[in-house]
């Protein structure tokens, strides 16, 4: 009986804070109110030691997809007999310079939520990688970086499972309709994936560079918001299948558009970190089993994992440290530069990110 009653006094004070926290949520936006919607959020994370479950869940998903990864692209002999061979291939002073640009690109993800894929493609295209293997290595690295970030986010209090929740399904859905349809469009000779991405990308552009602007005005003028997104999963729906289909888009997609929306910065993005995770591990999936992988990029997935997997608590932490106010001002400003980049290189072949990376690596 006396048990019977701590149950029921107990889920009736999770209601209670879970009806704190919507409540708060649903609030006016403002950066300088959020602080106590950051508390709830914080003493619930801390109440529920869901990111242990997570770690293990995590380990599992990441042994598996490697293991798989590296069956499906290889022979059985092959893989026992190749392992010397392979290691020779892969740990060599190249490395470094992959590691490096997997770092600088989780430091970006990470801290902004977004714009890893077009971080990693600059940099790797600067130091000599064709966008084609570019792309394909960034797919599989992913889904080790945005689960080390995603777990980085979850332990610093960064997560909102309410938010998380409604974000994963959706997003793998999409994730995985959007990968399926480019693998047999491929496989059909129908569209190539620049073509795809030729139509996608400018629309996908133009939206979130106006996302950038209310973010970025939002942080600079005293704006009520009174119509927070609620229903976030259409959203998902959508980031997940525009980042299959497209080549990138769950951060630019939703992180954006959740920022702009009124919804506290720093558990959007840590939100969202966490659920690319399964976004990502979702399409890269669908990717090997209908479109196969080239066994010579291993070296250059290893080093974005890696560095990728160095630089996701740092950035989780800088997220969490920073004022609220100077990051949606920085995440404002560098939604709108990457949207004009991309529309600058697609119009024009005018890519200003790839000449400050190759401007970086100049320095290394």
């Amino acid at each position: 009986m006396i048990l019977e009653k701590k149950n029921i006094l107990f889920l009736r004070n999770k209601d209670m804070e879970n009806n704190k926290i919507d409540n708060l949520e649903n609030e006016i936006a403002d950066p300088n109110l959020q602080d106590e919607l950051i508390h709830e959020i914080n003493e619930e994370n801390k109440r529920n030691p869901l990111y242990k479950r997570l770690a293990i869940g995590f380990a599992v998903l990441l042994v598996v997809a490697f293991g798989l990864t590296w069956f499906l692209t290889n022979p059985p002999k092959e893989a026992y007999s190749g392992v010397t061979d392979f290691l020779e291939t892969i740990f060599n002073k190249d490395l470094i310079g992959y590691l490096i640009v997997g770092l600088l690109a989780q430091m970006v993800d990470g801290a902004l939520g977004m714009a890893y894929g077009a971080t990693a493609t600059s940099f790797l295209v600067s130091i000599g990688v064709n966008t084609m293997n570019a792309s394909a290595s960034i797919h599989i690295a992913e889904v080790f970086t945005t689960g080390a970030s995603g777990l980085s986010h979850l332990k610093f209090g960064n997560v909102n499972k309410k938010l998380f929740k409604n974000l994963l399904i959706p997003g793998i859905i999409g994730a995985v309709l959007g990968a399926l349809i480019l693998s047999l469009l491929q496989k059909g000779t129908i569209f190539s994936e620049d073509n795809v991405k030729n139509y996608i990308r400018p629309v996908t552009m133009v939206y979130t560079m106006i996302l950038g602007i209310i973010v970025l005005r939002k942080a600079l003028v005293k704006v009520q918001v009174k119509n927070k997104i609620t229903k976030v999963t259409p959203l998902a729906l959508v980031g997940g299948f525009m980042d299959s289909i497209g080549g990138g888009g769950w951060g630019p997609i939703v992180t954006s558009t959740l920022i702009s929306s009124g919804r506290a910065i720093n558990y959007t993005i840590g939100s969202v970190n966490l659920a690319e995770f399964f976004v990502a591990l979702s399409s890269s999936l669908t990717f090997i089993i209908f479109a196969g992988l080239d066994p010579g990029l291993w070296q250059v997935i290893i080093g974005l994992i890696i560095g990728g997997i160095f630089a996701a608590p740092f950035a989780a932490l800088l997220v969490n440290k920073v004022k609220k106010k100077p990051l949606m001002i920085f995440v404002g400003c560098f939604i709108i530069f990457l949207s004009i980049n991309t529309l600058l290189k697609i119009a024009f072949n005018i890519d200003t990110f790839k000449s400050l990376a190759t401007g970086i690596t100049n320095l290394f």
